[in-house]
């Protein structure tokens, strides 16, 4: 089953993600690697044999033991001297808007000083304009803990992006990264160039049925049409940072600290951040999970703190300074639905979708783009007893035949806010 890590999942995950027509936008032209600036700092460190920490910022394609642990290895080959180490920060199906948030906690309070960032798969639904805003506020905020860390934009590609790319021209999501990148002066690489020279020469099956011997030619990229596989796939896009890595260090410039200079936009998100929910924000019948809870474990790296919500009338409370806020939450079988006030305006949101056969990360969308001041901000879980066969999709539904107890449950489970603005 595809789970919810392809494009559509920006529909599902990405926090404040604009659903508007995204009117005329001009794709750029198809460039495997923009060396701009280069990284100037972390090849400095990696070539004095400095011990180094790279970043990889994205989604499941990050996420998975592919690229980023054999650019991480192929680093390391042709540094020796250096020590290599990784920052893991990727989480299936997520983009910009939600990598925004939790850049901070996930990626920047380790000091790295490379980062990698890849979301144009899952913002590939997302508008231009959004993306600048998150991307922007990824960049700025990087820039603002430590001026030395480098960034490098990294595109990805599912089967519906090959027919741009083989036409000449990047997709959308890749396209408006590339004006961040042109005004930031921030290297990028393409891995989706070379996979769609391959399969257009016949040497590569975008989706098929993974075969016996992954040796087999055509290689077969993946089974789903989005995710590679980690012997053929990821293999072409690791080979992508190889060949344009020489390229990136001729483009290396002065290693005098990044300049955040004027913004692309002004309202670009880099005050975006995870604020920690406190006891007092919380009334009814909560209970903090313990460490060795099973959820609490899955989600330790992104999620330190796990509250469950144990039934009706369980709320969270906050008043906040600013124009967005979220909470970073937990959908499962076992959700329920919670009804969200904010300055007087009333809605309800299920924390089950189709999908939740499984737990996984999620983002409740409270306001985004709101009036800058002061809001007031309830969310309560409700008695509502959901008929979640229904909310199942049909392909899930005998999931739920076969293991009712799972889904009996109305619970919640929130983990920190998500704030462009303060605490009041």
């Amino acid at each position: 089953m595809l789970r919810p890590s392809s494009t559509l999942c920006c529909l599902i995950f990405c926090l404040f993600t604009s659903h508007q027509a995204h009117g005329e936008f001009e794709l750029r032209d198809t460039v495997e690697c923009h060396p701009r600036a280069g990284l100037p700092h972390f090849t400095a460190k990696v070539e004095s044999g400095e011990t180094v920490r790279v970043a990889y910022l994205g989604g499941s394609i990050t996420a998975a033991p592919g690229w980023r642990i054999q650019s991480r290895q192929w680093l390391q080959q042709q540094y020796p001297a250096a020590t290599i180490e990784e920052i893991h920060a990727a989480i299936g199906g997520t983009g910009s808007g939600l990598g925004v948030f939790r850049l901070q906690r996930d990626a920047l309070q380790h000091d790295p000083d490379l980062l990698f960032v890849e979301f144009a798969v899952n913002d590939g639904g997302t508008s231009p304009e959004r993306i600048h805003q998150s991307m922007e506020g990824i960049v700025r905020q990087t820039w603002a803990a430590n001026p030395n860390t480098d960034i490098c934009f990294v595109y990805t590609l599912t089967q519906q992006m090959l027919s741009d790319l083989q036409s000449g021209k990047m997709p959308r999501a890749a396209s408006a990264m590339e004006v961040l990148a042109d005004h930031y002066s921030i290297p990028s690489i393409h891995f989706g160039v070379e996979v769609a020279r391959l399969e257009s020469a016949g040497k590569l099956v975008f989706k098929a049925p993974k075969p016996a011997d992954m040796n087999a030619e055509p290689m077969v990229f993946s089974s789903d049409g989005v995710h590679p596989h980690v012997e053929t796939g990821h293999r072409v896009y690791t080979e992508t940072i190889a060949r344009s890595w020489p390229k990136i260090i001729d483009a290396n410039q002065t290693t005098q600290p990044h300049s955040l200079g004027k913004p692309l936009r002004d309202d670009n998100w880099e005050q975006a951040k995870m604020v920690t929910i406190e006891p007092e924000m919380l009334s009814g019948d909560w209970t903090k999970l313990p460490s060795d809870h099973s959820l609490a474990k899955r989600f330790q790296r992104n999620m330190s703190e796990l509250y469950q919500a144990n039934g009706p009338g369980a709320s969270l409370e906050f008043t906040f300074e600013g124009t967005n806020a979220g909470v970073f939450d937990i959908l499962g079988p076992d959700g329920g639905e919670v009804r969200v006030q904010i300055d007087g305006n009333e809605f309800t949101r299920n924390r089950i979708d189709g999908y939740c056969t499984y737990h996984r990360m999620a983002t409740l969308k409270v306001g985004a783009e709101l009036e800058p001041g002061r809001h007031t901000v309830k969310i309560e879980l409700t008695p509502t007893q959901l008929d979640k066969r229904e909310i199942l999709f049909d392909r899930n539904q005998a999931d739920f035949d076969a293991k009712p107890e799972k889904y009996k449950d109305q619970t919640w489970y929130a983990s920190s806010l998500m704030l462009i603005g303060d605490l009041k």
